[in-house]
């Protein structure tokens, strides 16, 4: 099983860093907004007077950092299904989910709105067997390829299911994603991708979800739910996901000053967005960015320390 490596990894990473004695532990995913705004979370914990630490970890791997104490919080968790790896590792007591921001996102195939003028029938799903040539490179003949990044979707299946002519490109990591995305659109070359909103694409580039069949528990269990008869996975993702909170259940014995802040904290579309495109495309350094949130957002991130803090 690759579970044991994956620990070993980490425990090993662990030792290579000098923690601070005490220190309460963030992790640093691949995606600009959820670095940054963990930044920001934590500068007010250390505004309550604990010393912070950042260890860069990928998302897969977080949740059972998350249960061992590796790391303590995080701020930025999507929860797109109700069975995924997240909710598994709540309902058994692993880790916490600290609540919900009131930013909502959705994680799906996008494209560019200019994308429409070569395909007139997108958003519907039924365009992308029509116009699968458009969305070719040199590289996979006729197929249409679909850009994706190292995260668990089920893609491929959807892709047989719905017998759409369409190969994917996984990429390494969300930069490499916006780069294949900023390229496309400066030559208004036709791409679609995984896109997770918000990001920084909400308010730099206008393009739309693909909309393929509603999600439906049955997609998953029932072959003869949905378009294609006699195999599963013939819809996208859900229109909503969710975007939590959570921490190692100790936090809130340990540190109960600091559970107490993340119960407050609480973040905005527009916040999240804008984070992604300060740190993300505009490229500010990461105190030029906290900097310039701060700004903007001060008087709304203030009341996330109007709370009276239990005694440790």
């Amino acid at each position: 099983m690759p579970v044991l490596p994956i620990f070993l990894l980490i425990i090993f990473s662990l030792k290579a860093i000098a923690f601070k004695e005490d220190a309460i532990v963030m992790p640093l995913n691949d995606w600009p907004s959820q670095r940054l705004l963990s930044k920001i979370v934590g500068a007010k914990i250390e505004q309550l007077g604990y010393p912070v630490e950042y260890l860069p970890i990928s998302s897969i791997n977080q949740i059972g950092a998350l249960r061992k104490g590796f790391v303590h919080i995080q701020v930025e968790v999507w929860q797109t299904y109700d069975d995924g790896e997240f909710i598994k590792a709540v309902n058994k007591g692993y880790i916490e989910d600290l609540g919900l921001h009131s930013a909502f996102g959705r994680e799906d195939w996008w494209y560019p709105e200019y994308v429409e003028e070569l395909c007139p029938e997108l958003p519907s799903w039924q365009a992308l067997k029509n116009c699968t040539a458009i969305f070719s490179d040199d590289n996979h003949g006729t197929k249409g390829v679909y850009y994706t990044g190292p995260w668990n979707y089920r893609d491929a299946a959807m892709i047989r299911s719905l017998d759409i002519n369409f190969t994917i490109e996984r990429l390494a990591d969300a930069e490499q994603l916006w780069q294949k995305l900023y390229q496309a659109e400066k030559t208004k070359q036709p791409i679609v991708l995984l896109h997770w909103s918000p990001n920084w694409v909400d308010v730099r580039i206008k393009g739309h979800f693909v909309e393929f069949p509603d999600y439906d528990k049955a997609c998953e269990q029932d072959p003869a739910w949905g378009v294609n008869k006699e195999m599963l996975y013939d819809c996208g993702n859900p229109k909503v996901t969710l975007i939590k909170k959570a921490a190692w259940p100790g936090v809130k014995n340990k540190w109960p000053c600091v559970y107490q802040l993340m119960k407050k904290v609480n973040f905005t579309t527009e916040m999240i967005s804008y984070a992604s495109s300060l740190y993300g495309i505009e490229q500010k350094t990461e105190q030029q960015a906290i900097a310039i949130w701060i700004a903007k957002y001060g008087e709304q991130s203030k009341v996330w320390l109007e709370f009276s803090c239990p005694a440790n």
